[in-house]
Protein backbone atom coordinates (compact mmCIF):
# COMPACT_ATOMS: atom_id res chain seq x y z
CA UNK A 1 0.00 0.00 0.00
CA UNK A 2 3.12 2.44 1.14
CA UNK A 3 4.75 1.64 -2.05
CA UNK A 4 1.88 2.12 -4.40
CA UNK A 5 0.79 5.53 -2.74
CA UNK A 6 4.60 6.20 -3.25
CA UNK A 7 4.09 5.50 -6.93
CA UNK A 8 0.96 7.58 -6.86
CA UNK A 9 2.80 11.01 -5.71
CA UNK A 10 5.89 10.59 -7.82
CA UNK A 11 3.32 10.35 -10.68
CA UNK A 12 1.65 13.60 -9.79
CA UNK A 13 4.69 15.44 -9.10
CA UNK A 14 6.00 14.22 -12.40
CA UNK A 15 3.02 15.38 -14.20
CA UNK A 16 2.80 18.92 -12.15
CA UNK A 17 6.82 19.44 -13.05
CA UNK A 18 5.37 18.61 -16.89
CA UNK A 19 2.60 20.85 -16.74
CA UNK A 20 4.11 23.88 -15.66
CA UNK A 21 7.14 23.41 -17.95
CA UNK A 22 4.43 23.62 -20.75
CA UNK A 23 2.45 26.51 -19.15
CA UNK A 24 5.94 28.48 -18.74
CA UNK A 25 7.05 27.66 -22.44
CA UNK A 26 3.24 29.13 -23.12
CA UNK A 27 3.59 32.20 -21.66
CA UNK A 28 7.32 32.63 -23.02
CA UNK A 29 6.61 32.14 -26.13
CA UNK A 30 3.32 33.99 -26.31
CA UNK A 31 5.12 37.20 -24.52
CA UNK A 32 8.21 37.08 -27.07
CA UNK A 33 6.09 36.36 -30.46
CA UNK A 34 2.43 36.53 -29.66
CA UNK A 35 1.73 39.48 -28.01
CA UNK A 36 3.13 42.19 -30.16
CA UNK A 37 -0.32 41.30 -32.10
CA UNK A 38 -2.48 40.11 -29.55
CA UNK A 39 -3.82 40.39 -26.30
CA UNK A 40 -5.71 37.97 -24.24
CA UNK A 41 -8.74 39.76 -22.85
CA UNK A 42 -7.54 43.07 -23.50
CA UNK A 43 -9.33 43.86 -26.52
CA UNK A 44 -7.94 43.82 -30.26
CA UNK A 45 -4.45 45.51 -31.28
CA UNK A 46 -3.54 44.60 -34.55
CA UNK A 47 -4.95 41.31 -34.55
CA UNK A 48 -7.50 39.75 -32.79
CA UNK A 49 -8.10 39.20 -28.75
CA UNK A 50 -7.09 35.69 -28.05
CA UNK A 51 -8.95 35.24 -25.25
CA UNK A 52 -11.13 31.76 -25.31
CA UNK A 53 -9.97 31.03 -28.97
CA UNK A 54 -10.03 27.72 -27.93
CA UNK A 55 -13.74 27.28 -27.20
CA UNK A 56 -14.09 29.24 -31.08
CA UNK A 57 -11.26 26.94 -33.12
CA UNK A 58 -10.29 23.23 -33.49
CA UNK A 59 -6.90 22.48 -32.02
CA UNK A 60 -6.01 21.47 -35.38
CA UNK A 61 -7.46 24.74 -37.41
CA UNK A 62 -4.97 26.71 -34.62
CA UNK A 63 -2.03 25.25 -35.28
CA UNK A 64 -2.11 25.34 -38.91
CA UNK A 65 -2.95 28.95 -38.75
CA UNK A 66 -0.13 30.08 -36.46
CA UNK A 67 2.36 27.68 -38.41
CA UNK A 68 1.26 29.75 -42.07
CA UNK A 69 -1.70 31.85 -41.84
CA UNK A 70 -1.71 32.69 -45.36
CA UNK A 71 -1.83 29.05 -46.55
CA UNK A 72 -5.29 28.87 -44.55
CA UNK A 73 -6.36 31.75 -46.00
CA UNK A 74 -5.30 30.28 -49.36
CA UNK A 75 -6.85 27.26 -49.33
CA UNK A 76 -10.38 29.07 -48.90
CA UNK A 77 -11.10 28.29 -45.33
CA UNK A 78 -13.99 31.20 -44.52
CA UNK A 79 -13.14 32.03 -41.36
CA UNK A 80 -9.40 32.96 -42.00
CA UNK A 81 -10.55 34.98 -44.78
CA UNK A 82 -13.17 36.78 -43.09
CA UNK A 83 -10.27 37.57 -40.27
CA UNK A 84 -7.54 38.92 -42.72
CA UNK A 85 -10.04 41.01 -44.51
CA UNK A 86 -11.05 42.39 -40.73
CA UNK A 87 -7.67 43.25 -39.93
CA UNK A 88 -6.96 45.42 -42.79
CA UNK A 89 -5.20 42.13 -44.53
CA UNK A 90 -2.62 42.38 -42.79
CA UNK A 91 -0.40 39.54 -42.73
CA UNK A 92 0.50 37.42 -39.88
CA UNK A 93 4.23 36.22 -40.03
CA UNK A 94 4.80 32.55 -40.69
CA UNK A 95 6.37 30.21 -37.42
CA UNK A 96 8.20 27.50 -37.00
CA UNK A 97 6.78 26.16 -33.50
CA UNK A 98 6.28 22.69 -33.08
CA UNK A 99 2.59 21.33 -32.54
CA UNK A 100 3.54 20.94 -28.69
CA UNK A 101 4.82 24.56 -28.65
CA UNK A 102 2.21 25.98 -30.65
CA UNK A 103 -0.65 23.63 -27.93
CA UNK A 104 1.76 25.28 -25.14
CA UNK A 105 0.51 28.75 -26.41
CA UNK A 106 -2.88 27.40 -26.70
CA UNK A 107 -2.91 26.52 -22.90
CA UNK A 108 -1.68 29.45 -21.67
CA UNK A 109 -4.28 31.16 -23.23
CA UNK A 110 -6.83 29.10 -21.88
CA UNK A 111 -5.36 29.83 -18.81
CA UNK A 112 -5.28 33.62 -18.82
CA UNK A 113 -8.61 33.64 -20.46
CA UNK A 114 -12.31 35.09 -18.83
CA UNK A 115 -12.97 32.08 -16.44
CA UNK A 116 -9.41 30.31 -16.64
CA UNK A 117 -8.02 29.44 -13.63
CA UNK A 118 -5.01 32.37 -14.12
CA UNK A 119 -7.62 35.19 -15.15
CA UNK A 120 -8.10 36.45 -11.68
CA UNK A 121 -4.42 36.75 -11.26
CA UNK A 122 -3.42 38.66 -14.40
CA UNK A 123 -6.74 40.31 -15.60
CA UNK A 124 -5.46 39.44 -18.95
CA UNK A 125 -2.70 39.67 -20.90
CA UNK A 126 -1.18 42.50 -22.76
CA UNK A 127 1.76 44.69 -23.58
CA UNK A 128 2.05 47.70 -20.77
CA UNK A 129 0.28 50.72 -21.92
CA UNK A 130 3.13 53.40 -21.10
CA UNK A 131 2.41 56.93 -21.36
CA UNK A 132 -1.30 57.83 -23.33
CA UNK A 133 -0.74 59.74 -26.69
CA UNK A 134 -3.01 62.37 -25.47
CA UNK A 135 -0.07 63.80 -23.45
CA UNK A 136 2.49 64.44 -26.63
CA UNK A 137 4.01 67.59 -26.83
CA UNK A 138 5.06 69.18 -30.23
CA UNK A 139 8.62 68.77 -28.80
CA UNK A 140 7.44 64.52 -28.90
CA UNK A 141 6.19 65.17 -32.43
CA UNK A 142 9.15 66.54 -33.56
CA UNK A 143 11.58 64.26 -31.73
CA UNK A 144 9.72 61.35 -33.45
CA UNK A 145 9.79 63.46 -37.15
CA UNK A 146 14.09 63.61 -36.46
CA UNK A 147 13.87 59.71 -35.38
CA UNK A 148 12.17 58.62 -38.38
CA UNK A 149 14.26 59.94 -41.29
CA UNK A 150 17.03 59.54 -39.39
CA UNK A 151 18.11 62.92 -38.34
CA UNK A 152 18.45 62.06 -34.79
CA UNK A 153 20.11 58.38 -34.14
CA UNK A 154 18.30 56.04 -32.27
CA UNK A 155 19.59 55.44 -28.70
CA UNK A 156 20.93 51.63 -29.75
CA UNK A 157 21.78 52.13 -32.92
CA UNK A 158 18.51 51.12 -35.06
CA UNK A 159 18.24 51.94 -38.45
CA UNK A 160 16.26 54.65 -39.03
CA UNK A 161 12.25 53.98 -40.04
CA UNK A 162 12.65 55.30 -43.65
CA UNK A 163 15.32 53.06 -44.43
CA UNK A 164 12.50 50.74 -45.29
CA UNK A 165 9.25 52.82 -44.79
CA UNK A 166 7.99 56.22 -46.42
CA UNK A 167 4.94 58.40 -45.02
CA UNK A 168 3.49 61.31 -47.36
CA UNK A 169 4.64 64.05 -45.40
CA UNK A 170 5.68 67.73 -46.26
CA UNK A 171 8.74 68.18 -43.72
CA UNK A 172 10.09 64.75 -44.08
CA UNK A 173 12.31 63.69 -47.24
CA UNK A 174 11.09 60.57 -48.88
CA UNK A 175 11.67 57.16 -47.43
CA UNK A 176 12.16 53.40 -49.07
CA UNK A 177 10.02 51.42 -50.72
CA UNK A 178 11.08 48.02 -49.01
CA UNK A 179 8.08 48.01 -46.69
CA UNK A 180 4.49 49.18 -46.49
CA UNK A 181 3.83 52.94 -46.45
CA UNK A 182 3.12 54.25 -43.24
CA UNK A 183 0.72 57.34 -43.89
CA UNK A 184 -1.88 55.75 -42.39
CA UNK A 185 -0.58 53.67 -39.51
CA UNK A 186 -2.32 54.88 -36.84
CA UNK A 187 -5.94 54.50 -38.68
CA UNK A 188 -4.73 51.07 -39.61
CA UNK A 189 -3.12 50.67 -36.00
CA UNK A 190 -3.92 52.62 -33.80
CA UNK A 191 -1.99 53.64 -30.87
CA UNK A 192 -1.85 50.44 -29.09
CA UNK A 193 -0.89 48.77 -32.09
CA UNK A 194 1.75 50.82 -33.27
CA UNK A 195 3.41 51.08 -29.92
CA UNK A 196 3.47 47.07 -30.04
CA UNK A 197 5.21 46.83 -32.66
CA UNK A 198 7.29 49.17 -32.46
CA UNK A 199 8.10 47.69 -28.53
CA UNK A 200 8.37 43.84 -30.15
CA UNK A 201 8.56 43.60 -34.16
CA UNK A 202 6.98 40.44 -35.23
CA UNK A 203 7.74 41.01 -38.73
CA UNK A 204 10.92 38.97 -39.90
CA UNK A 205 13.08 41.82 -41.18
CA UNK A 206 12.10 44.49 -38.59
CA UNK A 207 12.45 41.98 -35.88
CA UNK A 208 16.81 40.92 -37.06
CA UNK A 209 17.28 44.81 -37.56
CA UNK A 210 15.81 45.56 -33.66
CA UNK A 211 16.33 42.35 -31.87
CA UNK A 212 20.02 43.78 -30.75
CA UNK A 213 19.36 46.86 -31.01
CA UNK A 214 15.62 48.24 -29.11
CA UNK A 215 13.63 51.27 -29.55
CA UNK A 216 13.81 53.20 -26.31
CA UNK A 217 9.84 53.90 -24.68
CA UNK A 218 10.41 57.55 -25.49
CA UNK A 219 11.63 56.63 -28.72
CA UNK A 220 8.75 54.83 -29.21
CA UNK A 221 6.26 56.92 -27.73
CA UNK A 222 8.02 60.07 -29.66
CA UNK A 223 7.57 58.10 -33.22
CA UNK A 224 3.61 56.96 -32.20
CA UNK A 225 3.14 60.73 -31.56
CA UNK A 226 4.32 61.77 -35.10
CA UNK A 227 2.84 58.83 -36.81
CA UNK A 228 -0.31 60.14 -35.28
CA UNK A 229 0.48 63.23 -36.59
CA UNK A 230 1.02 61.80 -39.98
CA UNK A 231 -1.89 60.51 -40.49
CA UNK A 232 -4.33 63.39 -39.04
CA UNK A 233 -3.03 65.86 -41.78
CA UNK A 234 -2.35 62.91 -44.69
CA UNK A 235 -5.50 64.41 -47.30
CA UNK A 236 -3.84 68.27 -46.84
CA UNK A 237 -0.08 66.93 -47.67
CA UNK A 238 0.59 67.85 -51.58
CA UNK A 239 1.56 65.75 -53.52
CA UNK A 240 5.31 65.14 -54.57
CA UNK A 241 7.11 65.57 -57.94
CA UNK A 242 10.68 64.85 -57.82
CA UNK A 243 11.00 65.80 -61.17
CA UNK A 244 12.01 69.05 -61.39
CA UNK A 245 14.50 68.15 -57.93
CA UNK A 246 16.27 65.24 -59.59
CA UNK A 247 16.59 67.46 -63.18
CA UNK A 248 18.24 70.06 -61.29
CA UNK A 249 20.62 67.90 -59.32
CA UNK A 250 21.31 65.88 -62.69
CA UNK A 251 22.16 69.62 -64.37
CA UNK A 252 24.48 70.27 -61.65
CA UNK A 253 26.42 67.24 -61.36
CA UNK A 254 27.39 67.57 -65.06
CA UNK A 255 28.10 70.51 -65.20
CA UNK A 256 30.70 70.32 -62.69
CA UNK A 257 31.94 67.34 -64.13
CA UNK A 258 32.67 69.43 -67.10
CA UNK A 259 34.09 72.46 -65.58
CA UNK A 260 36.40 69.72 -63.78
CA UNK A 261 37.14 67.93 -66.85
CA UNK A 262 37.53 70.94 -69.09
CA UNK A 263 40.19 72.49 -66.39
CA UNK A 264 42.63 69.36 -66.41
CA UNK A 265 41.78 69.67 -70.64
CA UNK A 266 43.37 72.83 -71.03
CA UNK A 267 45.71 72.47 -68.02
CA UNK A 268 47.57 69.37 -70.49
CA UNK A 269 47.37 71.22 -73.50
CA UNK A 270 49.95 73.67 -74.17
CA UNK A 271 49.41 74.43 -77.56
CA UNK A 272 47.50 73.36 -81.01
CA UNK A 273 49.74 71.09 -82.15
CA UNK A 274 52.05 68.35 -80.47
CA UNK A 275 55.42 69.85 -79.73
CA UNK A 276 57.42 66.86 -79.69
CA UNK A 277 56.17 65.98 -83.11
CA UNK A 278 56.53 69.62 -84.64
CA UNK A 279 60.29 70.05 -83.12
CA UNK A 280 61.27 66.26 -84.87
CA UNK A 281 59.31 67.51 -88.41
CA UNK A 282 61.86 70.94 -88.01
CA UNK A 283 64.93 68.99 -87.90
CA UNK A 284 64.23 67.04 -90.21
CA UNK A 285 64.33 69.94 -92.77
Amino acid sequence: MKVKRLWMMMGCLILGYGLAFGQSEGEKLFKQVCVACHTIGQGKLIGPDLANVHKRRPEEWIIRFVRSSQSVIKSGDPYATALFEEYNRMVMPDNNFTDDQIRAIISYIAENSPGGPGEAATGGVALPAGKPLSEATPEDVEQGRNLFQGTRRLSHGGPACNSCHNVHYSHVMAGGALAKDLTDAYSRLGEAGIKALLGSPPFPAMKQAYSDHPLTDEEIFALTAFLARVDEHKTAQPPKNYAFTLFAYGLGGALVLLVVFGGLWTRNKQSSVNEKIYQRQIRSL
